[in-house]
């Protein structure tokens, strides 16, 4: 296609010259990725409901309103975008005829990038949380609310919002990609372009960052308190479990996103965009999708014991028999003071 006025601007020539190659790819493949990650939300999804019903824990429910918010995001994303693809698969549509106004497209890009922040800043804002209830418990637990949690999920949805409707408005653009059944933002030299590419990298990197730092520290606190003097004085299952469950998905999304926006980094300063790294990097990405919910579902409080059992078998053997020990001593202080 050539870059005239006639031709809509996803469809234009980009960076990555687009190729309509719907062979690229099968069906099969794009399908099976789609279910797994599905059924595998669900599955997470009545787990987290479960838990939250059962928890007692003021931290922990806000904490699992967050992971919901984590769900329901990864469950959409590959709902959206999956039913693109595989539609794409199984029809060999071109977009360029059915969708000369860009609509689909506009709306695919828009997808791409959002579904794609939300996990990023999600985690960010889950370490933030854990960061706060773990060093300042007492002015965290008069300052959060289960409305707050809630809003502050609606946030963060509504500022990757925002920045996925940045290309609308002309900063950035959003074109179809190779093989023809997605689309994303360009990576080019023309400003605009190059901003928007900035601007996603740069978020999400600092979020992973932001992650990162505020987990390591978070451990290190959860770690000199669990050996401290109070540690038979506050239980800390509850925080181990969070804490698990948050360095897993830090890792995950480090290892899965961290290519990607590297290379959009890299691409967007030097201009050498390759949509056969690009298609891998984002496959490589939407694993993401799929293992988040894994996380809920295997490592949670009851199976973190049972693990440290397996491990540790003596060790509830020695904690009931310390608990045996105190209540025949409260019980021969009873008698002699009986006596």
């Amino acid at each position: 296609m050539n870059n005239s006025d006639t031709t809509p601007l996803c469809y234009a020539n980009t960076s990555t010259q687009f190729v309509y190659a719907p062979e690229m790819g099968k069906v099969y493949f794009s399908a099976t990725f789609t279910t797994l990650g599905l059924i595998s939300n669900l599955i997470a999804f009545i787990v987290l409901i479960t838990s939250c019903q059962r928890t007692k824990s003021r931290s922990r429910s806000f904490f699992l309103i967050f992971l919901g918010g984590l769900v329901v995001t990864d469950f959409m994303g590959l709902l959206v975008t999956g039913s693109f693809v595989i539609s794409f698969y199984i029809t060999h549509v071109d977009w360029r005829q059915i969708d000369p106004a860009c609509h689909f497209c506009n709306f695919m890009g828009m997808s791409m990038v959002f579904y794609g922040l939300c996990p990023l800043l999600l985690g960010a804002t889950m370490a933030m949380e854990r960061f706060t209830g773990i060093n300042c418990p007492f002015a965290r637990s008069s300052n959060v609310t289960k409305g707050r949690t809630i809003s502050m999920v609606l946030m963060v949805w509504f500022f990757a919002g925002c920045i996925s409707l940045l290309p609308l408005t002309g900063f950035g653009s959003y074109h179809i990609q190779t093989p023809g059944s997605w689309c994303y933002f360009n990576i080019s030299s023309e400003r605009r372009d190059w901003a928007f590419s900035l601007l996603f990298s740069c978020v999400g990197l600092i979020s992973i960052a932001v992650s990162i730092l505020l987990n390591t520290v978070s451990v290190v606190t959860l770690i000199k308190v669990c050996r401290g003097p109070d540690r038979s004085q506050r239980r800390r299952d509850h925080e181990v479990e969070m804490m698990v469950q948050l360095i897993l998905i830090m890792t995950i999304a480090t290892i899965c996103w961290c290519p990607l926006l590297i290379y959009i980094l890299k691409s967007s300063m030097d201009v050498l965009a390759s949509h056969e790294k690009v298609l891998f990097y984002i496959r490589m990405a939407s694993l993401n999708q799929i293992l988040d919910p894994w996380i809920y579902i295997l490592f949670r409080r009851s199976r973190l014991r049972r693990v440290k059992s397996l491990h540790c078998p003596d060790c509830f053997g020695r904690r009931a028999c310390r608990g045996q020990i105190h209540a025949a001593v409260d019980s021969l202080r009873h008698l002699e003071s009986d006596l």
